[in-house]
């Protein structure tokens, strides 16, 4: 493994946070070592995160995710103060220095806004910073209605011009049926093309904890690898595994790009 190339790596509330809405930091510590590990191999490493609403939850010690806007708005401005003090201290401990950017739909669409951005990126990336990203939650209405962290991981990966686009979630890659509920279901190793047929397999609802679900995640594949970027589905129950994606091995679900 070397190189300069960039790799955005989307994690989900339900790698995050344990059942109960807490913080898993045993998880969330081994992720950030092997990121900043490959930072140091050369890598330019890009952190997309959810979670801040479902660590607001748990810090808050709510009964379960709130259902209006309000309520997700201020669960998120506390569980973002959390989930960057966590993110800071092991990341600081790898000897690794991170930013923050609350980006908004509007922030990709606006061509001013989506200049700045780049801008941004690219002084992060000259200074050795990885950078983190999560949905601004407490003031962009639309996207806790509708919005999505794999989407955004997609977008951000093109934004960047990244290598790889690698999405951890609580399922080892992309199944013709749940399974969770089916013992005999089968993993897709590689996928060429994301047909209609694949979507209708998708479509599913989340964790408690999350907003997405597989569909989300294969949405954001097609537009990564129609972009030109291999994206990979993996578990992030076991995050050692991005070293395998990166050394060519067979983990999870591989998209491959189309241009």
């Amino acid at each position: 493994m070397s190189g300069r190339e960039r790799i955005v790596v989307k994690v989900g509330t339900s790698t995050l946070t344990y059942g109960t809405g807490k913080t898993n930091f045993r998880r969330m510590e081994g992720l950030v070592r092997v990121m900043a590990d490959l930072q140091n191999a050369g890598y330019q490493m890009v952190l997309v995160t959810s979670g801040a609403i479902g660590v607001g939850v748990g810090k808050l010690g709510l009964d379960k995710r709130p259902e209006d806007t309000p309520g997700k708005q201020a669960a998120a401005t506390v569980g973002q103060l959390e989930l960057m003090y966590m993110y800071d201290k092991f990341f600081g401990e790898c000897g690794q220095k991170v930013g923050q950017l609350l980006i908004t739909r509007g922030d990709m669409e606006d061509p001013a806004r989506h200049r700045n951005l780049m801008s941004a990126f690219e002084r992060l990336f000259d200074w050795g910073v990885i950078p983190i990203i999560n949905e601004n939650d407490a003031v962009a209405v639309e996207e806790i209605v509708y919005g999505d962290n794999d989407a955004l991981s997609a977008h951000v990966a093109v934004l960047v011009g990244a290598k790889k686009l690698i999405i951890l979630t609580d399922i080892d890659g992309f199944y013709d049926k749940n399974p969770a509920l089916h013992p005999d279901a089968k993993r897709f190793e590689v996928v060429e093309a994301i047909t209609p047929e694949l979507c209708a397999l998708a479509r599913g609802a989340g964790s408690a904890m999350g907003t997405g679900g597989m569909e989300t995640k294969l949405k954001a594949a097609k537009l990564a690898t129609g972009e030109g970027i291999d994206t990979h589905i993996i578990s992030g129950y076991a995050p050692e595994a991005i070293y395998r994606v990166l050394e060519g091995a067979q983990m999870g679900t591989w998209f491959k790009a189309v241009k």
